[in-house]
């Protein structure tokens, strides 16, 4: 199936931000995502290389800054949503 692999970054970047975490002081996420996404991530310069035993993936400064604004834009409430 061919499919936008740009839009399916943003999501799975926006998503990444939703399971992080901090951890000895860098910001961390669940890597339980399809690989081909991890390593187009990497390439791309938001998180740090995914291929290793560990079960989380840690993110660039850029990356982390770039998964919450992509969570709140894409998941976020709006401003009518959160007075109803």
């Amino acid at each position: 199936m061919d499919y936008n692999t740009e839009k399916v970054d943003d999501f799975a970047l926006a998503l990444l931000f939703l399971t992080s975490f901090e951890e000895y002081g860098a910001m961390r996420a669940w890597k339980g995502m399809d690989w081909d996404v991890l390593n187009r991530l990497h390439e791309k310069g938001y998180i740090l290389d995914s291929k290793n035993k560990n079960k989380s993936v840690a993110f660039t400064e850029e990356g982390y800054k770039r998964s919450q604004e992509l969570f709140e834009k894409y998941f976020g409430l709006e401003l009518t949503e959160m007075t109803e």
